[in-house]
């Protein structure tokens, strides 16, 4: 299936700003990107680039500040970053969150199957007697067992944990969910694991995720699209085969570079970066990235970041391509 040919989510302009209007800082600007229908899109770059900020509009756990969120889930799109939170509400079944702390989202004080339970009571799903089989059955889809519906999250490993955060996002049976850094806070060991439930998961319930990530290799394994964002702006979108052996812009190029390689020689021709980034509340004119990129030149202080097509699905924001 070609995802272009039936998006789930289209995101238009979107953009997100902190604190004062007269002193904006801008965490996200201008953002446009797309996922299909059951595909997985991964949202990179590095901390501080917006990735979290854009999973939480897409949820509406954060309002944006423009933009359009459009989701094709009914019959009509529904624009999720206008709607109200009673009208977004419903949609919350549907559009569901896997959080970058699997500790921090469960609530200490309840058991496993009271917190799996608020999902369904929320939505009114599986009530009565046909309420713990359910949970049981999803204890069993991501590899637990039933006798750990009634433990408390302190009692099971971090690995452990966030199958239980997974086993709540699929609770209510959802079509679209957002993963954000679901592996940052388990140890190498056992992000292996998750990431081969992840891909079973969505494979076996053709699901549409967005796998928000800093680990290039998770990346290249898990998603079939790849959007590079560079503080707050998308600097790169392409499939992923196709980004990792032709990238396009000098970031996306600089963060390839720095990711580990079995193979030295297969080094890319940019410098490591170098620098931190800059504060979006007063960011450099032109390509944001131009302060820190070592092919900079003059005219790079006022070229337009608007993404321009280069290839089939493959989009840069850098002019060196027009």
């Amino acid at each position: 299936m070609n995802s272009t040919d039936q998006p789930l989510v289209k995101i238009r302009g979107l953009g997100k700003n902190f604190g004062s209007p007269a002193a904006p800082v801008r965490a996200v600007t201008d953002v446009n990107f797309f996922i299909g229908r059951g595909e997985t899109v991964g949202l990179v770059g590095e901390s501080g680039s917006g990735k979290t900020t854009i999973g939480r509009m897409l949820t509406r756990l954060t309002d944006p500040s423009a933009g359009q969120v459009l989701y094709h889930g009914g019959a009509e799109p529904i624009d999720l970053a206008s709607i109200s939170q009673r009208r977004y509400r419903p949609l919350r079944a549907q559009i569901q969150m896997i959080f970058q702390d699997p500790y921090a989202s469960l609530n200490p004080r309840l058991r496993i199957r009271q917190i799996i339970g608020e999902s369904l009571d929320t939505h009114g799903l599986h009530r009565g007697a046909a309420r713990l089989p359910r949970i049981h059955a999803l204890l069993r889809q991501v590899g637990l067992n039933e006798d750990h519906a009634e433990r408390y999250p302190h009692e099971f490993s971090g690995g452990q944990r966030q199958r239980i955060g997974i086993a709540r996002a699929l609770a209510v049976e959802p079509e679209f969910i957002v993963a954000d850094e679901p592996l940052s806070a388990l140890d190498v060991s056992i992000q292996a694991q998750v990431i081969n439930l992840l891909s079973d998961i969505r494979r076996e319930l053709g699901l549409t995720m967005l796998f928000i990530s800093h680990d290039l290799d998770v990346v290249e394994y898990l998603c079939d699209r790849v959007v590079v964002l560079y503080l707050g702006r998308v600097v790169e979108i392409a499939p992923t085969k196709e980004l990792y052996a032709r990238p396009r812009h000098p970031y996306t190029r600089a963060l390839l570079n720095a990711s580990p390689a079995p193979d030295p020689a297969q080094r890319r021709d940019i410098p490591l970066l170098e620098g931190d980034l800059p504060s979006p509340a007063n960011p450099p004119s032109g390509c944001v990235f131009r302060t820190r990129c070592p092919l900079a030149e003059a005219r790079c202080a006022s070229h337009d970041m608007t993404p321009r097509q280069v290839a089939d699905g493959h989009w840069t924001a850098c002019w060196r391509d027009e």
